[in-house]
């Protein structure tokens, strides 16, 4: 049988113990040791650590057994390993953190079957690879789950239909219904969080960086954040360490969600430079699912559903929509009168109103799609030659100056809002500026332009050159500044 050392830096983790396969001396066995860094393998003597199952932040994850059960049941050990090189402080907030996903699963774990169960969590102090010190290891014990998550899902079969991101948009949203209610916020929503077992059914992972309020009421504040998230699944209030709310689950949630329909990274769906979201493209979906979504992507948190609750009701608004007519529930009386054998089909009464979701202007489906690389570097491109085109011709019109450059100015700013509004894009630019030159060429003897034709194209070619150049420059520090903030 093998046995996973769990000491950090161990040189040669895998050990092998041929009498294990034995169950009598397998349950029975005192304990055994690591042949390379000499560290216990079987835990307080009852798990036993056979394979590591990945590594983050604050720790490892280990497939494990537990020989004190008739059935040897497996289990998942994790140890706190935080990596990097930790301050005292740092390292206190993260001990806190691991030890608060213990309580978090302990007391939410055995109440919803959704959430894996603890097991056990307890301290180790064994003898360090440093003569004559004591090293300190934590662990905690929890319900393995047999299955995949959704991040290695989506990576397998591709990306998700709408049927199938309901499924687990509703699935996760009672789950967190249930977290929400006992006053705790996950913080970690991403697809490799989410997992699904080989039933089907869904199961919320990873309690780590949870959040806990005591006495809170839906859609209040939480309390600051640690600054622990995931970048791209986190929401704004959550990267600036600022209070954490409900919504920022559900926001993190939304994320995961377009990210399974449409099979890429969050990071490649949100444009930082118009800070929005642009996933729709990419998916084939409803405009009912769509507004839910975009709802819950919104950068204001009380701008987004308060609770999973609301959620599951807009999105059991789409999926039953009401009847065009409903019977009146208390229908006046009427005299009774013989009934022919053909009735004449009754007036329709009004309509059952449902008071719709509260939506913000963001949602419609006319807002103008964020502009890409490509064609703001063709705007600025299309700016700066006709913007060096009129202020040369203006120069030889007008002998002031300053009324020249007012009135470049305002030439300037037309194009531009024009190009914002979308009244000129594309192929506009091409035809616009070949126009405006061949005017120049063609109408430069009507007035004092005695300019060579060669410098005006030169200049103009320089000035476009400049002003793509001019607004890389400032896009990219905006995105740096962005990622910092």
């Amino acid at each position: 049988m093998e046995l996973h050392c769990t000491r950090p830096g161990c040189p040669r983790p895998e050990n092998f113990f041929t009498d294990l396969d034995n169950t009598a001396t397998l349950q029975t066995a005192q304990q055994k040791y690591c042949t390379a860094c000499g560290m216990p393998l079987i835990l307080v003597g009852r798990y036993l650590p056979s394979k590591l199952l990945g590594k983050g932040g604050f720790g490892a994850a280990f497939l494990a057994r537990d020989r004190y059960t008739p059935g040897m049941r497996q289990c998942v050990v994790k140890h706190f390993q935080p990596s990097g090189d930790l301050s005292p402080q740092q390292l206190e907030i993260a001990q806190k953190l691991f030890e608060r996903e213990a309580e978090v699963l302990e007391q939410l774990g055995r109440r919803h079957p959704q959430i894996p169960d603890l097991f056990a969590f307890f301290p180790l102090s064994v003898p360090s690879l440093q003569r004559g010190k004591e090293d300190q290891f934590f662990y905690l014990v929890q319900e393995f789950i047999d299955g995949k998550d959704l991040e290695n899902e989506l990576a397998r079969r591709g990306k998700y239909s709408e049927a199938e991101v309901l499924e687990v948009l509703r699935e996760i949203l009672k789950v967190l219904k249930f977290v929400h209610d006992h006053h705790s916020i996950h913080r970690d929503i991403k697809p490799s969080n989410i997992m699904r077992d080989r039933t089907g059914r869904l199961y919320l992972l990873d309690f780590g960086a949870v959040k806990q309020v005591t006495k809170a009421a839906p859609g209040t504040p939480a309390g600051r954040s640690t600054g622990i998230y995931s970048m791209g699944f986190a929401p704004p209030e959550q990267m600036a360490g600022s209070q954490v709310y409900p919504s920022t689950d559900l926001y993190a949630l939304a994320v995961t969600i377009v990210t399974l329909l449409t099979g890429k990274e969050a990071g490649e769906l949100y444009d930082s430079y118009s800070n929005q979201w642009n996933w729709r493209s990419y998916a084939a979906v409803s405009d009912g699912l769509e507004a839910v979504l975009n709802r819950m992507l919104l950068a204001s948190p009380n701008q987004r559903f308060q609770s999973s609750a609301e959620v599951l009701d807009a999105l059991n608004a789409i999926a039953t929509p009401q009847p065009i007519s409903t019977p009146p529930i208390n229908p006046l009386p009427t005299p009774p009168t013989p009934q022919p054998i053909n009735p004449p089909t009754p007036p329709t009464p009004s309509p059952t109103v449902v008071p719709p979701t509260p939506a913000t202007p963001s949602l419609s489906r006319s807002r103008r799609a964020p502009f890409s690389l490509v064609e703001v570097l063709a705007g600025a491109a299309f700016t700066g030659f006709e913007g060096a085109l009129i202020l040369m011709v203006l120069g030889s019109l007008l002998e002031n100056p300053a009324l020249s450059m007012g009135l470049w100015g305002m030439l300037v700013g037309a194009l531009i809002y024009a190009q914002f509004r979308r009244i000129i894009e594309k192929f506009d630019f091409v035809i616009i500026a070949g126009i405006s030159l061949l005017a120049v060429v063609f109408f430069r003897g009507l007035w004092d332009f005695t300019l060579p034709i060669v410098l005006v194209v030169s200049v103009s070619v320089l000035a476009a050159a400049g002003a793509i150049a001019v607004t890389a420059i400032f896009r990219l520090i905006y995105k740096l500044i962005s990622r910092l903030l």
